[in-house]
């Protein structure tokens, strides 16, 4: 059986745990969301990769997805504006053959900044790229979703889940990330007020909240800080793309058919590390 390029272990793109579903993961071009995509793809999914300006790298996600036997797609949208949300949820399902089973919102910003000089701009830059992206992306998605006439986690049935990419920082802020920590505690609780208006249609939504994920140059540009997680975490390292995409594979999964309104914490137990 084949894997996914780049991802160790990874099983092939058929008779996988998502085989037959269609997922639309957002800012998939590169870093976390591109490790989300593969996995999806490594477990049967046909994926519509969202980008924002990198074409390139978004092409590449779909090449490796293609090589693999899998199938996908690149779509382009600024989800800072609503109408292009909802677009690329529709061109996501058209492609999938008129069917969406599965959202990853992930697309969003992380700046460092001091919140006493920031300004009211600085905060809603954050608050529509991190959480009125998540609005409206789920909105659209759950119109078609509840629209299928098949129950989803119902034997037979389609499983249809909505997952947002959060942080640990929603519980737990970190200084300069105000308006992020913010922005994160917002789509927990988004998370938790969808899957109560949503779940009678069929719907679950939960939340991803990941703890520091190892990136190209992070070591290099921020060594003390990779230092100091390493030694407190204790599993002893970074969180790496693939240990999100897992766990929202299995959310979107028909194994998580009876799980939903809730946050998995994917942070290597660094939650657990006392702070006393």
């Amino acid at each position: 059986m084949t894997g996914v390029p780049g991802v160790p272990g990874a099983p092939g793109p058929r008779g996988g745990l998502l085989e037959g579903q269609v997922a639309l993961v957002t800012g998939a071009s590169g870093g976390l969301g591109r490790g989300i995509a593969l996995r999806f793809a490594a477990a049967g999914a046909a994926v519509a990769v969202h980008f924002r300006t990198n074409a390139e790298a978004a092409g590449e996600v779909v090449a490796r997805i293609t090589d693999s036997g899998g199938r996908a797609v690149a779509l382009r949208a600024d989800l800072t504006v609503e109408s292009q949300c909802h677009r690329v949820v529709r061109e996501a399902a058209d492609w999938g053959g008129g069917v969406l089973t599965a959202l990853v919102n992930n697309a969003g910003v992380q700046p460092v900044q001091e919140l006493p000089g920031m300004t009211l701009a600085d905060w809603r830059a954050v608050a529509d790229a991190n959480m009125a992206s998540v609005f409206a992306c789920t909105q659209a998605a759950a119109e078609l979703m509840r629209d299928a006439s098949d129950a989803g986690g119902e034997p037979g049935g389609r499983v249809r889940s909505i997952t947002h990419i959060a942080s640990i920082e929603a519980t737990h802020p970190a200084p300069h990330h105000a308006h992020y920590s913010a922005s994160k505690a917002a789509v927990v609780m988004h998370a938790r007020s969808a899957a109560l208006e949503y779940g009678p249609f069929g719907i679950r939504v939960n939340t991803v909240s990941p703890g520091l994920i190892d990136r190209e140059g992070l070591a290099q540009a921020w060594p003390e800080g990779v230092r100091r997680w390493e030694q407190a975490v204790p599993t002893g390292r970074l969180g790496r793309p693939e240990d999100v995409g897992d766990a929202c594979v299995f959310l979107a999964s028909p194994m998580a058919s009876w799980v939903t309104g809730h946050d998995l914490v994917v942070d290597g137990g660094i939650s657990a590390r006392p702070t006393w």
